[in-house]
């Protein structure tokens, strides 16, 4: 496979690292890839080489890629470069978003709602990411989108800790309830205001000591 296939591959990669299904330290071992993926040892490596670039996975001397661990200090500045993208996708969103993604955001947000009322926490986790991409995907904005997905990706941990946070679910919940009326109610301003309102109370919870494991902000 030419360029197209290693970036396939790194593609796939980076869904299942930003998704948790390969979580932070776990080795990637070309052989295991190979056959995962269906391509070649050199298309593996390929890859794994764009993903080294990303911060996503680290090459270990003499014991080949990992997943990168990230500190929660570079969580939070992490969270500090994707908050104006994401501000940007929201006023974006209010501007373009059609009658039907209006209507599977607000179906979106009920699903997030019935998850913290049940108590399912992962869920929610879940939910949220998939929140972000449905507000991306109807700010039709590539760039920031591709951005914000790289970064995204280097999150996961910290991200899923936030869910299990003790009364964290309901309060990401009421912001991100904001966002949506916001985008749904094509009010570019307000939809701006309540990305950046979401996102730094994300930094200031992933800046609070945590107590242990956990799901998304």
């Amino acid at each position: 496979m030419g360029t197209a296939g290693h970036e396939d591959a790194a593609g796939s990669l980076r869904a299942a690292i930003s998704r948790g299904d390969l979580p932070p330290g776990v080795r990637l071992v070309e052989a295991d890839l190979v056959e995962v993926l269906g391509v070649s040892r050199g298309t593996v490596r390929l890859a794994l080489d764009a993903l080294v670039a990303e911060r996503l996975v680290e090459r270990m001397p003499h014991r080949g890629a990992r997943v990168r661990v990230v500190s929660t200090a570079e969580a939070v500045e992490i969270t500090e470069c994707r908050l104006p993208l994401e501000a940007l996708l929201a006023r974006k969103a209010a501007e373009r978003v059609t009658d039907a993604e209006a209507d599977r955001l607000r179906a979106h947000l009920d699903s997030m709602t019935a998850a913290v009322d049940s108590g399912d926490v992962l869920k929610y986790g879940e939910l949220i990411q998939q929140l972000h991409g449905l507000v991306a995907e109807a700010a039709r904005h590539a760039v920031a989108a591709d951005l914000v997905g790289k970064l995204q990706a280097q999150l996961v941990r910290h991200q899923f800790r936030l869910s299990l946070r003790p009364g964290r679910p309901r309060v990401s919940l009421a912001e991100l309830t904001e966002l949506v009326a916001a985008v749904t109610g094509r009010d570019p301003d307000r939809a701006e205001a309540a990305a950046v309102a979401h996102f730094r109370s994300v930094i200031a919870a992933l800046s609070q000591p945590t107590p242990e494991p956990g799901g998304p902000a």
